[in-house]
């Protein structure tokens, strides 16, 4: 993929997939879920209507949980995919001091680093400016 206009990498895009909150969130719900259930008063049970209520808020959460998985395996194909744009391509850091060819690209668990022909590593993020390719 030749591109000859310098390109800015945003924010979003160079940002890893990383734990969500919500796995936490979910684990929690559920354990006061069951300690709820298994608290009741026995001569009081709970009402059908806010058990249901209850069981629907339950469905949405573990939606969210599963919908938030596939997001960042979304986002993980799109750092491979703008990882290998990268390669050959002039990079330079946000500080506008570092520069060079881009050798190769890692992608970490803080996002895409480029590897320079020197060696020297660019954590890809906002702020770093992607050129075209060394001639």
């Amino acid at each position: 993929m030749n591109v000859d206009m310098t390109t800015t990498i945003p924010a979003t895009a160079s940002q890893a997939p990383a734990k969500s909150k919500a796995s936490v969130d979910y684990q929690s719900f559920l354990k006061l879920l069951i300690a709820q259930m298994r608290n009741q008063d026995p001569t009081q049970p709970m009402d059908s209507t806010e058990y249901v209520a209850q069981l629907a808020t339950f469905s949405q959460v573990e939606q969210s949980v599963q919908m938030n998985a596939k997001l960042d395996s979304i986002l993980q194909s799109s750092a491979l995919a703008q990882a290998d744009a990268l390669i050959g391509r002039v990079i330079t850091a946000a500080d506008g001091v570092t520069s060079g060819t881009v050798a190769e690209v890692r992608l970490s668990s803080s996002g895409l680093v480029a590897v320079l022909e020197d060696g020297t590593q660019i954590t890809v993020g906002p702020g770093v400016t992607v050129g075209p390719a060394a001639s």
